[in-house]
């Protein structure tokens, strides 16, 4: 069941945009917020005089016009009130309601005033398997009026925009709440298709950090508009379009005003865009707007931040210039020309667009994974990834509200993340390849921060020992998902030198067990023997195996092989504690921020990605499944009432959630790991994910439950999981969840796939499935006598010599 969100949910804001575009969002009113499009983060962030208006009129009655949202909600506390260009003042809706079912979002507008019902439908196309159809800078924006009278109803949908085409900065504290790099300018265009707004600067260069385009359009053939509102030192232009629009729903294009006296703002430039028709009684019409940016560069650095406090010294530039790279969208001319493509194009994406949420929302998984993976894809599209023209792919951790949180494609983070790497497997190969080819040191360090990619030095740091061994599994993940024989022999060597660094820089006695140093994403270093980190150092082992020896290097692949099983053994000896595995070490006090006899929700994490990438059991199956299950029993807290917590707070009053580490048999550190106390989402939908894989799929699910009631629109934005930073990369451990509920088995190389659902497993089973060169749905029925028969229905891509394998 689709959940729905009322206007109180203020927290709700459903993402619309490309990847790597950056985006904004759609609020539970029915209002745009939260812009993004400018190369960073931008929580909070509005565009001025930025709305959708109504106009209706029916005979002998007065005209009446609305905002196309529900009204505000308090706190209405501001010091100054709502300023001219948040339109608080004009009439609204009395209420909103908002479903969202990823790409599509859908906002019912109610007024018992009006003589229409209003809704809004709008996406950014979205095609899996496809990044450059799912990286376009647009949101498709469809009003649905509907004349519920017996009379015809004169109706008119206006859409205005404020052009921020030179934006440099926001500064939400002051009157007027930006700065622009340049005076901007308003251009009307009809070019026998599409026609509309499109805003550019006046004079910027278009290598400049802060150039940009915008464009407002239709493919609608009755439109008026009003190039520039009139332009004043106080809110002369909202009075004069409103007073315009209000008349007759139509647009004059220029102001009839003329300006002599006032002290206007350069940059405070605003268009409307209006379209028109009239409905008969009981007739819907849908006014199709489409808003699209275009803002090519950004600066050659993880941020301007950081390049003034790492890089500037170095740099020839002057303050305030910045050295620049060129985005994925540069492959168009401006917004224009993306608005062109788009409409062209329209017929086509929205198929595949609508063929994926077909797909994915008419499974028979449970609601809440439905809810939870798809909610999570908007990570993809956050300011948390950057997608460049070149190809790489690159990403923070996740944003904070005004930029972006730890950057450098942290692979001790992003080894969580499974989606990507399902939909969009080239997006994930081109991570690995910056993380081998790029960031790994000849004596097999990898950097687990990117530096290197803008050009700057090496991370100086300690390698993460799960970031480097977790990566290694990924690769093999990737290969296996698409077959790519060619990407694997490009990135083995350096691979390979990873794996080998470990045996020299992390197992102290030589016993096959990790135990020295080993710095993981809790941002702290074990010390003695962690299954944690074992855990995926055997899986990373069996890894290395499968590809040596399927490259023909038998020597290594043995070596491999010896040392999995020698040091699984030694180290299921060492570690195993009667339920669950601990961490061995003396004097648990004698270092900082250990676990001890700790129940670690991640201490058999490398179990989960072996299950993923088909790599088989790393550690003894009963001990294994006895310790997820033992998670699950210690470590989720019911309520959060009674919970005592110093570190960063994501669980509050009774809300349920899973903690990192719990101490069921006494023996807590004095200073445990600094993050043991908290709640990530990331880590729950991997624990989630495993215990599903073990056949614990209540306790899975009770888990994958208890973080999306966290999310509801209230408390928390259904499509933003925050870690340290909004959007946070772990989150797209949820697919992990599907693919263990699903049982997806895949093996491109040797031409196979095969499925083993978990539910529903006495009826019908339908899912959405994706391999590297196709998607569609999978079915499974058990007829009456016990007979399975099971298909595959492709939407998208070729399965040519690919099996199905009962």
């Amino acid at each position: 069941m689709t959940r729905t969100y009322g206007d109180d949910c203020a927290e709700a804001a459903f993402l619309l945009g490309g990847i790597g575009t950056g985006n904004v969002s759609v609020g539970a009113r029915g209002q745009l917020r939260d812009w993004e499009i400018f190369g960073t983060a931008g929580k909070g962030n509005f565009v001025p005089n930025t709305f959708f208006a109504l106009w209706t009129r029916t005979p002998g009655a007065e005209p009446q016009a609305r905002v196309l949202e529900s009204r505000l909600h308090p706190p209405f506390a501001k010091a100054r009130g709502f300023v001219d260009h948040e339109v608080a003042g004009l009439p609204r809706f009395d209420r909103a309601t908002l479903r969202g079912e990823y790409p599509f979002v859908t906002v019912d507008l109610h007024d018992d005033e009006l003589p229409v019902e209003v809704s809004l439908e709008a996406f950014t196309p979205f095609v899996p398997l496809n990044a450059d159809d799912s990286g376009l800078p647009t949101a498709l924006l469809r009003y649905r009026v509907t004349n519920t009278g017996d009379v015809p109803a004169e109706v008119s949908v206006a859409g205005s925009l404020g052009n921020v085409t030179s934006m440099i900065a926001y500064h939400k504290h002051t009157w007027n709440n930006y700065d622009c790099a340049s005076e901007n300018v308003n251009e009307y265009r009809d070019d026998g298709v599409v026609r509309g707004l499109y805003f550019r600067p006046k004079e910027l260069s278009g290598d400049s950090l802060y150039y940009g385009t915008m464009a407002l359009t239709t493919t609608a053939a009755d439109v008026t508009h009003k190039r520039s509102w009139l332009r004043g030192g106080w809110w002369d232009g909202l009075q004069d379009f409103w007073d315009d629009f209000r008349a007759d729903g139509r647009l004059e294009p220029e102001p009839d005003y003329v300006q002599r006296d006032a002290d206007f703002r350069h940059d405070d430039q605003t268009g409307s865009l209006a379209q028109h028709a009239t409905l008969a009684p009981g007739e819907s019409h849908t006014f199709e707007f489409q808003l699209t940016w275009h803002f090519p560069n950004r600066v050659r650095s993880w941020s301007r931040r950081m390049f003034d406090e790492v890089t500037r010294s170095s740099s020839a530039l002057p303050a305030g210039e910045y050295p620049v790279v060129r985005k994925r969208c540069a492959r168009f001319a401006d917004a224009w020309a993306v608005a062109r493509h788009t409409f062209d194009e329209l017929d086509r994406l929205e198929r595949h667009s609508r063929d994926f949420h077909r797909a994915f929302f008419g499974s028979t998984l449970p609601p809440s994974v439905l809810d939870a993976v798809s909610a999570t894809i908007t990570v993809l599209r956050s300011p948390t990834c950057i997608w460049l023209e070149d190809g790489s792919f690159l990403a923070w951790e996740g944003c904070f509200d005004d930029e972006g949180c730890c950057e450098g494609t942290c692979t001790h983070v992003w080894n969580y993340a499974q989606t990507v790497a399902f939909l969009f497997p080239e997006l994930e190969r081109a991570m690995r390849r910056a993380e081998y080819l790029v960031e790994t040191e000849p004596d097999g360090k990898m950097n687990f921060r990117s530096y290197r990619q803008w050009g700057m030095d090496g991370h100086d740091h300690q390698p993460a020992a799960d970031g480097q061994l977790g990566t290694l599994v990924r690769l093999y993940r990737e290969w296996r998902f698409s077959g790519d024989d060619e990407f694997l022999r490009e990135v083995w060597p350096a691979a390979k030198s990873t794996l080998d660094y470990a045996f020299g820089h992390w197992d102290a006695d030589g016993d096959g067990v990790l135990d020295h140093d080993l710095f993981n994403t809790y941002d702290i270093a074990f010390q003695g023997p962690s299954s944690m980190i074992n855990s995926i150092w055997f899986a990373a082992l069996r890894a290395g195996e499968e590809i040596a020896r399927y490259l023909g290097d038998d020597e290594s692949a043995d070596r491999y092989r010896r040392a999995f099983e020698d040091g699984s053994k030694r180290m299921d000896e060492l570690l195993w504690g009667g339920e669950y595995y601990v961490q061995r070490i003396d004097d648990v006090d004698s270092y900082r921020y250990q676990y001890g006899d700790g129940c670690l929700a991640d201490q058999v994490l490398g179990q989960t990605w072996a299950h993923v990438a088909g790599l088989g059991y790393v550690l003894p199956r009963e001990h294994v499944a006895s310790a997820v299950r033992s998670v699950f029993s210690h470590n989720l807290l019911r309520s959060a009432r009674h919970h005592h917590n110093t570190q960063r707070t994501y669980l509050l009053n009774d809300e349920a959630g899973l903690l990192l580490c719990t101490w069921p048999r006494g023996g807590r550190p004095k200073l445990p790991f600094p993050y043991s106390d908290e709640v990530w989402t990331g880590i729950e939908y991997q624990v989630a994910t495993h215990l599903i894989y073990e056949g614990f799929v209540d306790e899975g699910l009770t888990l994958v439950e208890a973080v999306r009631e966290r999310h509801d629109g209230v408390r928390r934005n259904p499509w933003n999981e925050v870690e340290c930073g909004h959007h946070y990369a772990r989150s797209l451990a949820s697919y992990g969840v599907l693919l263990a509920l699903s049982g997806f088995e895949y093996d491109l190389p040797r031409g196979r796939i095969s499925f083993a659902p978990r539910v529903h497993t006495d009826g019908e089973f339908r899912c959405f499935f994706s391999t590297g060169g196709a998607w569609g749905v999978y079915r499974r029925t058990v007829g009456p006598d016990g007979a399975v028969s099971e298909e595959v229905e492709v939407l998208y891509g070729s399965l040519d010599g690919v099996e199905l394998r009962g």
